[in-house]
């Protein structure tokens, strides 16, 4: 079995462009779909699911079948971008600034967009949401999102619930009418007409923030439509699935009418294990999103390109993972790479066209680890083709018990060391460095002013959406930022975001329209709420902040919507931002939950 370290020096070698470059160079489409499950789709056996369009790329597709991602949202897309293991990039959370792509990593856009493609990302990111953590910031030429971590959380604008919402257009705010997946497909489509009218090849990265929670929609399931999926629940995330796919055919559609069907590469994905849908049908998996058995982390991955000479229509059936994306594209596109990369990935351009090809054992691992400091084997897996050493505890033989009921740890203690063995050098590459705090960049002229929110204060359980921040959360976290050049800066300290227009010691006063609905029904306020809305006032006399070694306390007077502050920072020197509401007694209420910060005058 090869180890790790020869498995990465093969990758890293193994993508200069030469003769097999293709002749024209392929567009490349990667869809990703965010807690869609293995069992989510009609093609993989569920009974009640309606999925014609994914169904028909499944057909038509060379389909890995042991594809495997990580148990949760932003370690797959780190991995996925740069072909690395979460860790090794710093991602090892979805909150609490653990979902940074480390801050000068190449990825999947960097190198397209460098080999002359026009590279456009659509919807969800989760991968920073200030300078320098931004798509527009990592490669990307054409941005269009809504929060980082998605419709709620505190990075996201205050009113959104997925109807008519406000969209992160390159980085400034705008309205746009429709749900959020068919806003997200329309721009997509528009990014791939206009790049077919430039003459250019382009890289579309298009993540969906449903069926993730909170499932919105603009109009309801029909009774018949509930009583197929057998609850609500289900009815509504089912309902979401669909409507992505019938966007999917729609898509496709497009590339065939635009005559670029033959030449583009697309990928169909998701992002982790079962949720809502794995209640009814999960292929037979053991485990839903954020586990380490595989039906925590095994996922559909279908990737069709009819000019490709892919082994379309078939199952390829290797040990496959999202960090084979990057160096596999590399070698299909004949990319060249600005540096040499050390991925963890490898090319699977062997098994995707040739079904003799050899294709060596490998071992992977997969993570779901949410601890401030790293634990070794904490809710981890190692896996070959045939064995799966979970949390150092438990061994299973996939072929012959996928649903990983029996435990053979004692009857095969070989196997054991070997896995535990390859673990050690993954945990000893991994591991260094990785809790590292992300630093957003503040007075840059690309990020002119900063968002400071609170799902990125780095605690064990950060109010990470507006709904927590709004019964009033009593936690208090601090934000590591450094200066793009010395000078006076406004810290603009709000409890409420700007958008909810509300004094600090009140409440906001929101009625909006109704446009969305849920299973609980129509949603007049906010995507966190209706009339059960909890909206908590913290009769907040004072504001401190403290920035660096400077600290300073002013009063809320009246109505006082923000209390700003000018503190002096120096260039290019990391330091912390803490803000903390303050009654009349001296005691803390809360942090600050929402700070803006932007440069005022330099020295």
């Amino acid at each position: 079995m090869k180890t790790i370290l020869a498995i990465l020096v093969t990758a890293a070698l193994a993508f200069p462009a030469g003769a097999d470059t293709p002749a024209k160079a392929p567009n490349v489409i990667i869809i990703l779909v965010d807690d869609m499950g293995y069992g989510d789709i009609a093609a993989h056996g569920n009974p009640v699911i309606r999925t014609p369009h994914i169904d028909s790329l499944h057909r038509e597709s060379a389909r890995l079948t042991d594809f495997h991602v990580d148990p949760t949202c932003s370690p797959t897309r780190s991995a996925l971008m740069t072909g690395k293991y979460p860790h090794r990039v710093k991602v090892w959370h979805t909150i609490a600034g653990g979902n940074h792509l480390r801050e000068g990593e190449t990825t999947m856009a960097d190198v397209f967009r460098a080999n002359g493609y026009r590279t456009g990302m659509f919807g969800k990111w989760h991968l920073g949401s200030n300078f320098p953590y931004r798509p527009i910031d990592r490669g990307f030429d054409e941005w269009l999102g809504q929060g980082d971590g998605g419709t709620g959380t505190t990075d996201d604008h205050f009113l959104n619930d997925r109807v008519n919402d406000r969209f992160l257009h390159n980085g400034e705010w705008k309205q746009i009418d429709g749900w959020a997946e068919d806003v997200f497909f329309k721009a997509a489509t528009d990014f791939i007409r206009s790049s077919k009218k430039a003459g250019k090849p382009f890289f579309t990265y298009l993540c969906t923030y449903s069926p993730h929670h909170p499932i919105t929609l603009p109009d309801q399931p029909s009774s018949e439509d509930i009583a197929r999926n057998l609850d609500r629940s289900t009815a509504w995330f089912h309902a979401a699935i669909e409507r992505i796919d019938a966007r999917i055919g729609e898509l496709r559609a497009t590339l065939a009418e635009e005559g670029l069907d033959r030449d583009t590469i697309l990928l169909f994905t998701t992002d982790n294990g079962g949720t809502v849908g794995m209640k009814h049908f999960n292929a037979g998996m053991r485990g839903g999103k954020g586990e380490a058995y595989d039906g925590g982390h095994r996922v559909p991955c279908f990737i069709r390109w009819p000019g490709g000479g892919l082994r379309h229509g078939e199952d390829i059936t290797p040990l496959s993972a999202h960090i084979d994306v990057l160096p596999t594209l590399v070698e299909f596109c004949g990319l060249k790479l600005a540096r040499k990369e050390d991925f963890d990935g490898r090319s699977l351009r062997g098994p995707l066209t040739d079904g003799r090809a050899e294709t060596p054992e490998r071992t992977l691992f997969v993570e779901f680890q949410r601890t401030f400091k790293p634990i070794k084997w904490e809710n981890a897996v190692a896996m070959n083709s045939r064995w799966r050493l979970v949390n150092n505890k438990e061994l299973y033989d996939i072929k012959a018990d996928p649903g990983q009921k029996h435990n053979l740890i004692s009857e095969h203690p070989e196997v054991v060391e070997g896995l535990r063995r390859e673990f050690d050098d993954y945990w000893s590459k991994v591991s260094p460095g990785d809790r590292e705090r992300a630093v957003f960049v503040v007075g840059d002229e690309r990020d002119r002013e900063t968002f400071l929110h609170p799902s990125d204060w780095y605690l064990p359980m950060p109010p990470w959406h507006h709904a927590r921040v709004a019964a009033g959360a009593n936690d208090a976290g601090d934000w590591q930022i450094r200066a793009a050049r010395a000078g006076t800066y406004r810290f603009e300290v709000r409890r409420w975001p700007r958008e909810a227009d509300a004094p600090i010691a009140g409440v906001p006063g929101i009625r909006k329209t109704v446009d969305a609905w849920d299973a609980d029904g129509p949603k007049p306020d906010l995507i966190y709420g209706n009339a059960k809305t909890v909206f908590r006032k913290l009769p907040a006399a004072a504001v401190r902040l403290t920035v660096g070694g400077q600290t300073r306390t002013l009063p809320v007077t009246g109505d006082a919507k923000e209390v700003s502050f000018d503190m002096d920072l120096e260039e290019d020197r990391t330091v912390s931002v803490k803000a903390e509401l303050i009654d009349g007694a001296g005691k803390v209420l809360a942090g600050g939950y929402y700070v803006y910060c932007r440069a005022t005058g330099g020295h």
